[in-house]
């Protein structure tokens, strides 16, 4: 094994690939990854990044880095800035830089006066946790300084783009000259005998073999990378076609035939506009993650944090759990936390979607980069870094934007075959011009305008690019799509199961009826129920221990406490056995419990918790969680939108009934326990439609798993919910029919995308082939193809969630 740093054996990397011009190079980067034993690849072209599941031992992280390069790709470095503690002298900064130039693929430099060390380093071979442990083995404490990652990312991208844009407009002034001729050119038709040139071929020669070979050298090394890794990009087509143009016209004029014509102005029209086409396909794709990028820009760099009574600005990279900080009026909250005292309204609309502000009072939670309006909130850190809700969104973000949508795997297959194709049509095309025409300049153009014409580009591009903006717009309105699977799979749910409790409802139950059996008051029933339910953590519990404690009743301590999920809970209280929970749970145990009020407390929607004390009934709690206010709607929503809405719950059949007429629903199912959820979803599925599942994420995880989509309802700070293949932060059923909203207009961008990409090959190509395109034409079409596809995902920028 290869890898100093890592066991690669249950081990994931994600890295950026530079170097792709199109889907034919990620599916060869894809297919030489994936021969490596142990190793599973998915390469996303509009990303530029590749992320990598290792299984096995056989090969590491080392070994992939290698195999992308061989394959004429590069892995870019990464740069990282980390704030040194502990450093007391020169001598400590230059150990530190020691220890962390030993590492692999490692380029540090320490410095002591700023406190800060500057790291390059190969992504693959180390990690910035990696880093971090050395900075600390060797005595001192590291932090982020935000500098690294997505950061970095744009700032050579953009650098990048400056030189792609500077050799753009030396190419375009040496290529302006040899334009001049071709309104003339086209008057008299392309392999006309009239020639009209206004140039001497001695100049077009000069002006054309610059922009051939020094700004068209980028296609040459990415064709000859690509071949020489056994494949075939963008680049052979362009090089094919341009220099058979060029060299064409370079031997005419060295031999002096002017009585045959030259085609300067083609090669290095073509060059040129594919640069153009490539830097406004370049500015597009940038934009395609622009909602994350907002998310990214969130969070202060400055927080407020109280030491030793004073309020000091500190860097929010310096923040450690526990710590006390205070968030003034119109400041956004630097980290997760607790508010410790003060009252506020804060806007989480940059998280949830929802527009309203919500109160803070003493014990609510406050999320990194939401804003505070007029009051000031003193507040304990309780997840900094990479461990808030914030963070939490842009990793599960950007894990759907690296992930493939089913509906690509045909642009896949068809960009692996692609190039070789097309250049076997060319040659087909120029063998029958000149051997049965006769015409070997109406070969030459009809072959080169065959090759670039030719776009794998687009294809590749059409989905990742719709899954790019889709995913970045819906984490925008609150929603967090775990894949670009789920995303497809979204708009063809046909039944939806939503849970009760906490998704329907509140969440938040309390005790609304306390009817004592005869021999029992009140506080003496809520008392002794109490005293069991205290060890519990079920919301019910927690609302009839909140109302004893609110009445003044005495609570004891229970002993020999078990509980038997769905149905109740039996222990010991004072010497007597005490048993609560559903009304059947106590029949079970033979207890009589005639007389009690079950119709009243159940048509109201009520849940209710039976007591027995000694064996014999000792009253009955009814518990009330109310009935979100924009559940009803959401339903009619989702019914309108053609979703059977199937209700499943725990409780009693009269209470289910009562919610499912407050909301709308049809179809529910009542006393069904958290172990057979996931049973029931299973036999919807087995009739054939596709079936989501919508819950809490917490005792819904084995049927959100069961589910074809799932649907993790306001987790707030657990946002890594693993069953779920949508979280939505957001405490609403609406987030489901924004999701399917959402899920519905990305695939229709997907579709109109490889539409366009395929009509456009399937039309152009023969049309070159004909003689019915000329290469220049041909040229600015191809650039412009891959432009349309990303501008046209962009369109998903105007999607907004809607009620």
């Amino acid at each position: 094994m290869n890898n100093p740093v890592m066991d690669p054996r249950h081990a994931a990397i994600e890295l950026p690939v530079s170097g792709m011009t199109c889907a034919a190079c990620a599916a060869r980067i894809e297919k030489v990854l994936n021969r490596m034993p142990g190793v599973s690849a998915n390469v996303n072209l509009a990303a530029e990044k590749a992320r990598v599941n290792f299984s096995g031992a056989e090969a590491g992280p080392a070994d992939v880095v290698a195999a992308i390069r061989k394959a004429g790709f590069d892995v870019p470095a990464a740069a990282l800035e980390l704030a040194i503690s502990g450093m007391t002298c020169a001598a400590c900064a230059s150990r530190l830089e020691k220890v962390l130039n030993r590492l692999p693929g490692v380029e540090a430099a320490v410095n002591f006066a700023t406190e800060r060390a500057t790291v390059r380093y190969q992504p693959g071979l180390v990690t910035t946790e990696t880093l971090k442990d050395a900075v600390q083995r060797a005595g001192f404490v590291a932090a982020e300084t935000g500098l690294a990652g997505r950061e970095q990312v744009r700032l050579r991208q953009a650098a990048a783009w400056k030189a792609e844009l500077r050799r753009f407009w030396i190419a375009a002034l040496l290529t302006l000259p040899l334009a001049a001729q071709m309104p003339a050119m086209f008057g008299g038709g392309w392999a006309a005998e009239a020639h009209h040139e206004f140039l001497p071929r001695w100049l077009q020669l000069m002006l054309a073999t610059p922009v051939q070979f020094w700004i068209g050298a980028r296609f040459y090394r990415g064709a000859w990378s690509s071949v020489r890794g056994g494949g075939a990009n963008m680049d052979v087509l362009v090089v094919l076609g341009t220099s058979m143009a060029w060299s064409y016209s370079a031997i005419v004029t060295l031999f002096g035939r002017h009585d045959l014509h030259v085609y300067y102005e083609a090669s290095a029209m073509i060059i040129t506009l594919i640069l153009l086409g490539k830097l406004l396909e370049a500015r597009a794709k940038a934009r395609t993650t622009a909602a994350l990028d907002a998310l990214l820009r969130l969070q202060p760099r400055v927080a407020h944090v109280e030491r030793d009574g004073d309020l000091v600005a500190v860097p929010v990279d310096s923040l450690k759990p526990a710590d006390l900080f205070v968030v003034r009026p119109g400041d956004a909250v630097p980290v997760d936390g607790e508010v410790v005292s003060g009252a506020s309204a804060l806007n989480e609309a940059m998280l949830t979607g929802e527009s309203m502000p919500i109160d803070k009072r003493p014990g609510d939670k406050v999320f990194a980069a939401t804003l505070n309006g007029e009051g000031v909130l003193r507040c304990r850190a309780t997840g900094v870094g990479a461990h808030t809700l914030l963070a939490g969104i842009i990793r599960m973000v950007e894990q759907a934007q690296g992930s493939k949508a089913p509906v690509q795997r045909l642009a896949d297959r068809i960009a692996a075959v692609f190039v070789p194709v097309v250049v076997g049509i060319a040659a087909v095309t120029f063998v029958s011009w000149w051997w049965l025409g006769g015409d070997f300049a109406q070969a030459l153009i009809s072959a080169v305008a065959v090759l670039v014409i030719a776009c794998p580009c687009a294809l590749g591009l059409a989905t990742p690019t719709a899954i790019m903006v889709g995913t970045g717009q819906g984490a925008r309105a609150g929603m967090l799509v775990k894949n670009a699977e789920a995303l497809e799979l979204a708009e063809k749910i046909r039944v939806l199961v939503v849970d009760k409790t906490g998704t329907l409802t509140e969440g938040t139950p309390a005790v609304s009826d306390a009817v004592p059996a005869e021999g029992w008051d009140r506080a003496g029933l809520l008392g002794i129920a109490a005293a069991l339910e205290q060890t519990s953590a079920h919301p019910i519990a927690a609302a009839i221990v909140a109302e004893a404690r609110a009445t003044g009743a005495t609570i004891a301590s229970a002993r020999d406490s078990v509980a038997e999920p769905g149905k109740g809970l039996s222990g010991r209280v004072d010497g007597r056995d005490v048993v609560l929970g559903t009304p059947a749970f106590l029949a079970e145990r033979g207890i009589d419990m005639s007389g009690a009020p079950w119709e009243t407390l159940a048509a109201a929607g009520k849940t209710m918790v039976a007591v027995a004390v000694a064996g014999r009934y000792a009253g009955v709690i009814g518990v009330a969680d109310r009935v979100r206010q924009d559940s009803a709607s959401a339903v009619a929503r989702l019914k309108a939108r053609g979703l059977r809405v199937v209700m499943l719950t725990g409780d009693h059949a009269a209470t289910a009934a009562a919610i499912a007429r407050e909301t709308g629903i049809d179809d529910w199912q009542a006393g069904v326990m958290p172990a057979d959820k996931a049973a029931v979803v299973k036999a919807f599925a087995q009739g054939g439609e596709r079936v989501g599942m919508a819950g809490d994420g917490i005792n819904d995880a084995p049927a959100l798993a069961a589910a074809d989509v799932s649907f993790a309802i306001g987790v707030g700070a657990d946002v890594a919910v693993e069953a779920a293949d949508i979280t939505l932060v957001r405490n609403s059923l609406h987030g489901v029919a924004d999701a399917i909203d959402l899920s519905r207009t990305t695939l229709s961008k997907i579709r109109q995308n490889l539409f366009f990409a395929f009509i456009y090959n399937i039309l152009g190509i023969p049309l070159a082939a004909f003689g019915l395109l000329n290469p220049v034409i041909a040229g600015a079409a191809m650039a412009m193809s891959s432009v349309s596809v990303v501008t046209n995902s962009l369109l998903l920028k105007r999607w907004r969630p809607g009620r």
